[in-house]
């Protein structure tokens, strides 16, 4: 017996990227990517809970002392001279910055004055900082000085600015879209906050009011990326529980292949101004504002679109499968392929031992049985073939 089945045309990754036809199945595998996002938060909350936070002085309080480095000076060596002339160690001594304009810088508990007078003279002492000018002196040494009452308040503006944002987020998701995309979206944007937050644990980064900042703009994109997706499944959906030939889920896996590329692209885009400014901060300018802002801004892109293709979509079909209208679509979908295949197959054959078939190839059973056999209802579009753009010619 000749099989006159055709087989779809195959086309490289890169085609199939860039055509959005389908080809990458992303919600029809959301149970793994659920098991990969569940297995990303549980290993950021475990940091979180165990390593915890390294707050910055802005948050803590403290002093922060920075001297220029000079050639053949040490974080070690500046570290020995804390302990020697206070006798207790520093919370921390880093270098920033690069070339000419780094530094090294001492963040430790509050100093009194007499405290920051002998340390300076100590470091003075020993390593001689020179000021612009070259000339050593003690004024290149500087000290700043944060209140814990100060670290306070700023803790407790931030954690409003933040709460202000998600309300405000909240309220235009719920007006723009239906409940089950705000539900998704809000999910996604969480997923964001508490990976970001787990990366700066687990990693040690410094937390600061420019890492809040940075934040804040991230979940922004997160939220940017989220729309463009729903806006795509929005359209694809539309008036899909009055048609029979395609699933919810089949027709959102297609919305998040149309966009893909679009995500990909604007990640990338994203992505390179944060690492230019994360080369100019650290080791052109040594400006630490700068870089605690890019880093949590490299993090969130690259969280922010993950969450937006891997997980709100395929959230936002379980939610709609779970109950209602498109639940009850989406089974006579698969009962009315079901059927097809079923009568699809010639008398006098057997499928005992066969392999099994997926869904979206059911209906695509023995539908060239012949040019006498009756007709069975149209299969599902294959993913993954490129789009003619012309329509198919009615059938009588």
């Amino acid at each position: 017996m000749t099989d006159t089945t055709t087989t779809a045309p195959r086309h490289s990754t890169l085609s199939r990227l860039y055509t959005g036809t389908g080809a990458f199945e992303i919600v029809g595998r959301r149970k793994f990517y659920y098991l990969l996002t569940g297995a990303i938060v549980l290993v950021a909350l475990l940091s979180m809970l165990i390593r915890g936070f390294t707050w910055g002085i802005d948050f803590e309080g403290g002093t922060r002392i920075q001297l220029p480095a000079a050639e053949g000076v040490t974080t070690e060596q500046v570290e020995t001279v804390y302990s020697d002339t206070l006798g207790a160690e520093p919370v921390s001594v880093q270098t920033v910055g690069s070339g000419a304009a780094a530094s090294i810088q001492i963040r430790s508990e509050a100093l009194d004055v007499e405290q920051v007078r002998t340390l300076q003279n100590a470091l003075y002492d020993e390593f001689q900082p020179a000021g612009p000018d070259g000339v050593p002196t003690r004024d290149a040494i500087s000290v700043a000085d944060v209140s814990e009452t100060w670290g306070g308040q700023i803790t407790r503006k931030a954690l409003i600015a933040l709460a202000v944002f998600l309300v405000l987020v909240s309220i235009y998701i719920a007006v723009r879209y239906e409940r089950d995309m705000a539900l998704a979206a809000l999910a996604a944007l969480f997923f964001d906050m508490i990976v970001t937050a787990g990366v700066y644990s687990l990693v040690g980064f410094e937390v600061t009011p420019a890492t809040v900042i940075g934040l804040l703009t991230i979940l922004g994109f997160s939220l940017y990326d989220s729309v463009v997706v729903f806006d795509k499944v929005e359209e694809n959906t539309r008036g899909i529980l009055h048609l029979h030939r395609r699933t919810y889920a089949e027709q959102a896996n297609l919305a998040v292949n149309q966009t893909l590329m679009r995500s990909i692209n604007t990640t990338v885009i994203s992505v390179l101004p944060v690492l230019a400014l994360m080369v100019i901060a650290v080791w052109l300018l040594g400006v630490g504002t700068l870089k605690d802002l890019a880093l949590v801004q490299l993090v969130g892109i690259v969280v922010g679109a993950y969450s937006s293709i891997f997980f709100a979509t395929p959230l936002l079909v379980t939610l709609k499968e779970w109950r209602g209208p498109v639940a009850a679509h989406t089974r006579k979908v698969l009962a009315k392929r079901d059927a097809a295949a079923s009568r699809s197959v010639p008398s006098g054959e057997t499928t005992v031992g066969a392999a099994p078939v997926s869904v979206t190839e059911r209906s695509a059973v023995a539908t060239t049985a012949g040019a006498g056999a009756p007709r069975v209802a149209e299969r599902s579009p294959r993913p993954g073939v490129r789009p003619t753009g012309k329509r198919a010619k009615r059938r009588h």
